[in-house]
Formats: structure tokens, C-alpha cells, sequence
């Protein structure tokens, strides 16, 4: 009997299952014998038969295809030992020995809720109730620690409630977490309390009251935890919003916060949110991450970090692009600690995330509009405002809109060794979004006038990536040398070159430089200044 060994390039997981029928369907929908819940997955993708003894697979119609060792299938081929047969984010070898039983296949962060331990909400529900009975919760500010005393005395009653309901208790539940549990949710964040403080956890994802997902280390897990309903999922958002004069309501369902240790909280609830509150928490880490942690992360490299650091130092403008979530601020706020302490700088964010160790640091935070729709200070006027501050350097925490103009005005006029991140998928997609982002500003500026401004601006373009084995990598950094017709040129000097994988899906590859030396190195040495050239070798 054959077998199948399925990996899911995205997530990390893997597993087997044995060919026990002689037609088995690959498919997103749930009457597939091997479930592959994803987006890029058809509802029945394709089949494996057998057939005379042998086994053949073949595409159901799926909209992405089905792909034999990198061939997309046009009509049923054989199956041989070792055959890898690709279906969106999975890589699925074929093997001759069976090794695993039967059973449907699933991956890990789409496990069926019906398999997670929960706590019973309705065992929540009445706790809850009869503690607001005897505790006014409702106002609580959790802007500060709950006082020891509220904790103690919520803790003692919660404790006698849950004695009374033991009968209704499961008996894998331990009485001890059921009172912190119900405590947190009183008190605190309710059931994110703990995956905040696991410092193993990067995200935290709440996709309505009971499916919490979490991103630990670059893979997304189903967490056993969830909340009682959707109504305190919206209680817990507006208690985060609360100390921060922000709010959320079906006028304004949509909205962008922080937590106390500076993670970043977006939260969205109806009518916007179909299936419920959503809401996404990006951790940060209590102590930030240092050049030395990306080197050892595989991050980059100690020749790229040389000449980041030589560039910085030496006021060079940095535009750092990449992904959602491929560590844009995270590199930002390392390669700004490379800025001398004696400099004056100002940062701008919508939510205030760097945390850089000089001294002479001015941290400058949005504000979104009041209740009645006014008030709105965007990151563009506090571009235009910093000017007016005497800074050595200007950090935009991301350019999204108009301000771009604002910022490379400013690193044209004087305000040199500048930084700033925006969302892009290349260095040359940077160069284009870059452009339609200061036509945002509302000026009609001819195309050519501005990517002129871009590269008499920005100096060197630093690409990050999110590979997808989830560690973050520098794929790319690239000098802005000038133009060929109307097109602006880069010059790469080090890239990231991808060789294949590695045991357990981990992306195999190396830096490498590309030779080129960029123009401000030649300039620093005609001033006398030495540098290392060794790095580009």
C-alpha cells in the first residue's frame, strides 16, 4: 500500500497518511480524505487513483493547478517512488511504503475546534455574572496594574463561585486555571493575559471569541484558548483603547492602538467584520533586538551589517522596504542605534514602536481624529512640523501616504542620514510606490521631476523578506546611482541567493556580494576617512 508525505512550505508542518482507497481527493473541502484548508487551495484540488496496480494523479480543475516534479499537469501521469506533486502552499511526496494510518489529514493551524480543550463558555458566563454582582468591573482602567488588593479579593471570590459550580467543571480543566482565567477576564486582557507574556509568541491573531491564533517563530498554531463571546472580545479592545483616548463603535469600526509595552493592536469589529471582532496584537520585544541577535538570526550577514552601519554612521538616507511582517521596523530600530548620541532625532509613527537608546530622541506620535470626526493630526503634518526642530535626522516610521514628498524634501534639503520604511515587494517596487505616494500629496508633479527627487534622495535601498520557512532575510541591498532615461538605476551590492532547503523546510542559501562598491565609499576614502573594501570582495 502507498503513501503520502505532505509538508505545508507555509506553516512548517508535516505529515503521512497511507493511499488505504483507490480514489483519494486532495482538497480544501472537509469530505476530502486529505484536508488542505488554504486559500490557494481548489475545494477538491486533485486525486491520486489507482489503477492495474499502479497509481496516477491527476488535476480536478483546480483554479492554481496541480504541479509533478515542477510540471503542471495537463491530463493523469503515473506516479513513481519520490514523486513530488505541488498544491499551493504544499509539497506532497509520493512513496511506495505505507507509514501512517488513514485518517484525514489536517494541518496544524486549522485543527478542528471540536478537538481543542475550551472551557466551557456558558460555565464562564455564570461565574462572571455572579462576580459583577459583587464587584463593579465594568469601569475598571487596566491603564495601570490592577491593585494586589481588587486581584486578591476578585481572586478569593471567583475561587468560592467555581467551588460552586464543580459539578459543571471538566475534568481536564484544574480549578486553580479556571480562577485565573476568569480572573484575567475581570481584570485583565482575559485569555491574551498569558500569550502576551510568553515571549516565545510574535503575534497574537483573535479571529472572533473562540479561534486565537498565535505566530511563534515564523509558524501560525490554533491556540486552546478563546474567549466567552464576542461581546467581551469588544469589551477587552475597548479596555485597551481606553487609557489612550481612542475608541471603537459601528461609526468607527476600525482602529489602530497600543498596548503598555508598545505592541502594536489593530482591532476591527461589524459591520466591517463579517465573522466578528478581530483583533491583531504585534509583539515587540521587552528588550529590543541588537545587530548581533539579526547576524545570528541569519537575518544578514557581518559584511552587510558593516556597511549599514558605515552608512548610517556617514548620513546616508536609508529607505527600508519589505512585506507585512517581514521585520521592517525591527531593522529600522536596530540600524538607527547606529546614529551618533551627540545627534538630535526625531521620530514620527502612527503608533509609537522604536525605541532607540540615544538620548537626544523627540518621539512624535499621530493622532487620529475625535468622536465628532476633527482633530486629526496625520504623519505628514508632523513632517512638515519637524523641520521646524532643529533635527539632525528625521525617522519616519512609514511612509503610506503624502508625507513621502514631505521626507524627501527633507532629505534634499539638508536633513541628510534620514530613514523611513514603506511596504513593497522589491527594490524596484519600492521605486515605483515611493512615486505614487508623493503624487498623493496632491501636487502634479511630472513623473520625471519625481524620480529625480527620489534619487538625489534616498541613497540606498535595504529589501527584506519573510521566506517561507517564516525567518525574516535581507535579500537585497541596492545603491540608488542615478538615471537611464527617465528610469531610475540600482546597483546591487549584496544580495541574498536562495539554494534550496534544508531538514524540516528551512530555506538553505547564502549572501553574497555582487562586486560593486557603492559611490559614497569612494567619497569617504577621497576625504580620508577609511573604510573596509574587504566586505565587497
Amino acid at each position: 500500500m502507498a503513501s503520502v508525505h505532505v509538508f505545508d512550505r507555509k506553516l512548517g508542518t508535516k505529515g503521512r497518511m497511507q493511499l488505504a482507497k483507490d480514489r483519494v481527493t486532495l482538497g480544501k473541502s472537509p469530505s476530502c480524505d486529505i484536508v488542505l484548508d488554504r486559500q490557494n487551495i481548489s475545494r477538491e484540488h486533485c486525486r491520486i487513483f489507482r489503477r492495474d496496480g499502479a497509481y496516477f494523479v491527476e488535476d480536478a480543475g483546480s483554479r492554481n493547478g496541480t504541479f509533478l516534479n515542477e510540471r503542471r499537469l495537463s491530463a493523469p501521469e503515473r506516479l513513481a517512488e519520490g514523486d513530488n506533486i505541488q498544491l499551493g502552499d504544499f509539497a506532497i511526496t509520493f512513496s511506495l511504503t505505507a507509514e501512517a494510518s488513514a485518517a484525514p489529514m489536517r494541518p496544524a493551524a486549522q485543527a478542528a475546534p471540536g478537538r481543542r480543550r475550551i472551557t466551557p463558555p456558558e460555565l464562564k458566563r455564570k461565574i462572571h455574572a455572579r462576580l459583577l454582582e459583587e464587584l463593579d468591573l465594568k469601569h475598571t482602567n487596566i491603564a495601570e496594574k490592577p491593585d494586589e488588593v481588587l486581584r486578591g479579593k476578585t481572586e478569593s471570590i471567583v475561587g468560592r463561585l467555581v467551588a460552586e459550580h464543580a459539578s459543571e467543571t471538566p475534568a481536564w480543566l484544574p480549578r486553580a486555571a479556571l480562577v485565573k482565567e476568569i480572573v484575567d477576564e475581570a481584570l485583565g486582557l482575559g485569555p491574551l493575559e498569558d500569550l502576551i507574556a510568553d515571549t516565545t509568541i510574535d503575534e497574537v491573531m483573535v479571529n472572533g471569541w473562540d479561534r486565537i491564533y498565535i505566530e511563534r517563530r515564523g509558524k501560525i498554531e490554533l491556540t486552546d484558548k478563546c474567549f466567552t463571546d464576542n461581546a467581551q472580545v469588544i469589551s477587552i479592545i475597548r479596555r485597551i483603547l481606553a487609557p489612550l483616548g481612542r475608541r471603537i463603535d459601528e461609526t468607527n469600526p476600525m482602529v489602530d492602538a497600543r498596548l503598555a509595552d508598545g505592541s502594536r493592536v489593530n482591532a476591527i469589529i461589524a459591520p466591517l467584520s463579517v465573522k466578528g471582532p478581530t483583533l491583531t496584537i504585534r509583539k515587540f520585544a521587552a528588550t529590543p533586538y541588537t545587530c548581533e541577535d539579526l547576524v545570528k538570526f541569519g537575518t544578514l550577514d557581518t559584511r552587510m551589517l558593516t556597511l549599514l552601519r558605515t552608512a548610517v554612521q556617514y548620513r546616508q538616507n536609508v529607505l527600508i522596504s519589505g512585506g507585512t511582517g517581514s521585520g521592517k521596523t525591527t531593522l529600522l530600530n536596530v540600524v538607527s542605534a547606529f546614529i551618533p548620541q551627540v545627534e538630535r532625532i526625531v521620530t514620527i509613527e502612527d503608533a509609537v514602536e522604536l525605541k532607540l537608546p540615544q538620548e537626544h530622541v523627540v518621539t512624535l506620535e499621530a493622532k487620529p481624529s475625535n468622536i465628532e470626526g476633527k482633530g486629526a493630526i496625520p504623519i505628514r503634518q508632523l513632517v512638515i512640523n519637524a523641520l521646524r526642530m532643529r533635527p539632525d535626522r528625521i525617522i519616519v516610521g512609514e511612509c503610506r501616504g503624502g508625507e513621502a514628498l514631505d521626507m524627501l524634501q527633507a532629505m534634499n534639503t539638508g536633513h541628510d542620514g534620514s530613514l523611513t520604511t514603506l511596504h513593497a515587494n522589491s527594490a524596484r517596487d519600492a521605486l515605483s510606490r515611493l512615486e505614487t505616494l508623493v503624487l498623493m500629496a496632491g501636487l502634479e508633479l511630472p513623473s520625471r521631476a519625481i524620480r529625480e527627487q527620489i534619487v538625489s534622495a534616498i541613497n540606498v535601498i535595504v529589501q527584506i523578506s519573510r521566506q517561507i520557512d517564516g525567518t525574516r532575510k535581507i535579500v537585497r541591498i541596492a545603491e540608488l546611482s542615478g538615471m537611464e532615461g527617465d528610469t531610475p538605476t540600482l546597483q546591487d551590492i549584496f544580495i541574498f541567493k536562495q539554494t534550496g532547503f534544508k531538514a524540516g523546510g528551512m530555506v538553505s542559501g547564502q549572501f553574497e556580494s555582487t562586486g560593486g562598491v557603492p559611490r559614497f565609499y569612494h567619497e569617504l576614502r577621497e576625504r580620508g576617512i577609511e573604510v573596509d573594501m574587504e566586505i565587497f570582495k
